[in-house]
């Protein structure tokens, strides 16, 4: 059974940081392109950052600059570090992990709040 679980969200002010997590079990994500996405309420999933398996990083325009995805192979685990965080950041950040023909799979997600 595949399970990709996140943490590290929570409650931060503006400008401040967090450093989400996201562990994976029953796959090894090595080969796998890792992504993070965001949902807002009453808007739909957005991407985030992905980052493939050989590290090539990718982000939304809204993001790229504060925002840092990257992985650990050995621990099956990707990160986002989330820095200058704003008011339009906060939404429940997904993990996913994607290969094509051999699977597409998400997180239950972790709720990112940023207010002062």
């Amino acid at each position: 059974q595949v399970q990709l679980v996140e943490s590290g969200g929570g409650l931060v002010q503006p400008g401040g940081s967090l450093r989400l997590s996201c562990a994976v079990s029953g796959i090894s994500i090595s080969i796998y392109r890792m992504g993070w996405y965001r949902q807002a309420p009453g808007k739909q999933r957005e991407l985030v950052a992905t980052i493939k398996n050989g590290g090539i990083t990718n982000y939304v325009d809204s993001v790229r600059g504060r925002f840092a995805v990257s992985r650990d192979n050995a621990k099956n685990t990707v990160y986002l570090q989330m820095n200058s965080l704003k008011l339009e950041d906060p939404a429940v950040y997904y993990c996913n992990a994607y290969y094509l023909g051999m699977g597409d799979y998400w997180g239950q997600g972790t709720q990112v709040t940023v207010s002062s």
